[in-house]
């Protein structure tokens, strides 16, 4: 019997990683050979290289500028190159499917998939497609989706609404250690504030601005995003870091709250690990406004309170802050109803039956 081989893509930002990441461990438990195309130096570089029996390959990528820049006359021959790449990456690996996440780096992948002969199964995570995946759609057998909304946006014929996969080794944190890991007592709740992958100066700037009235009743641990730490700042009830890995599940078991982007892998997270959210999406101005529909559709279904980044400054975040204490047992509640642990399974079951 030949070996079973899967080929995993996608990159940009975290979002387009950590399903990988969840799924990557189950295919080695059934013996697959794991290779994945990131770009040169993207986060998922940094993310997939470290892991034991994957292959990384780096490739050209293009990317979707809204704005004008020399670079995207280049993205093109970019995006050739990275085809080619593709192309003798699958040659050589011969896999049995390809699994993308999406992002621009997946474009050329599951384009050489299709010239390959070889079945590509995208997972798209937002509301709304992103660009990456909808120039991705032709080339695909079948386009999974998180929010049940995302099917009118996908093609009738590849379109499978699964929910969201969540990384398992969240659900195995430990409260004490991640106290422990903050410096923090057990005797007030803690805000766990993340900025997305890259961190947010403006949630960081609204959480230092009003440091005095939420340390009264709360605790609060800041990823700030790599380069972003004030070292100014020394108060009791207060740590932060950059980015966190390991210990990430023990901070989710020791939060009672989450200030947040509102990117859809993150959020599906929170909401597997019941925590209350408060969700600052980023602004059409500086993205496709994909995050602010995944935060209203959490809103109506019961599960957030939102704060539209506009709107944020450090008296609109102290009111959401209260308003989402105050609503946290509602949150709760509506929250216990949400279930999604056999997802995953389903998403290799889509994945192994796809295999050519």
């Amino acid at each position: 019997m030949s070996q079973k081989r899967i080929l995993f893509t996608g990159g940009g930002t975290a979002g387009h990683v950590i399903v990988n990441l969840a799924l990557i461990p189950e295919f080695q438990k059934q013996g697959y050979e794991i290779d994945y195309i990131g770009s040169y130096e993207g986060i998922e570089r940094n993310l997939i290289e470290p892991l034991d029996g994957v292959t990384y390959y780096g490739i050209s990528t293009g990317k979707l500028r809204r704005y004008m820049s020399k670079e995207n006359f280049k993205d093109p021959f970019k995006v050739m190159k990275g085809l080619y790449q593709s192309l003798r990456i699958i040659r050589k690996r011969k896999p049995q499917v390809v699994f993308s996440k999406g992002g621009f780096v997946s474009v050329p992948v599951v384009a050489a998939a299709k010239l390959k002969k070889v079945p590509a199964i995208i997972h798209e995570s937002d509301y709304t497609p992103g660009l990456a995946n909808k120039l991705s759609f032709p080339f695909a057998e079948k386009v999974l989706a998180t929010f049940p909304e995302t099917m009118k946006y996908l093609p009738e014929a590849k379109g499978t609404y699964i929910g969201a996969v969540v990384r398992e080794e969240l659900f195995e944190g430990d409260r004490d250690e991640g106290l422990r890991f903050c410096g923090f007592s057990s005797t007030k709740p803690v805000i766990l504030v993340m900025g997305g992958s890259t961190g947010s100066k403006k949630i960081n700037d609204a959480i230092r601005g009003n440091l005095d009235a939420l340390l009264k009743d709360l605790q609060i641990v800041h990823l700030c995003g790599k380069g972003h730490i004030d070292e100014s700042i020394e108060r009791e009830g207060y740590t932060q870091f950059e980015y966190v890995n390991e210990e990430l599940k023990d901070l989710f078991a020791a939060c009672d709250y989450i200030i947040s982007r509102a990117g859809s892998n993150a959020i599906f997270e929170f909401l597997a690990l019941r925590k209350p959210m408060l969700l600052i999406p980023l602004s059409r101005q500086a993205s496709r406004g994909d995050q602010i529909l995944n935060a209203d559709s959490f809103v109506k279904q019961g599960y957030a309170v939102k704060l539209e980044e506009e709107e944020l400054n450090s008296e609109t975040l102290l009111q959401k802050v209260n308003q989402l204490r105050e609503e946290k047992t509602h949150l709760l509640e509506n929250m216990r109803a949400y279930e999604n642990r056999k997802t995953k399974q389903q998403v290799i079951d889509i994945i192994q039956q796809a295999e050519k």
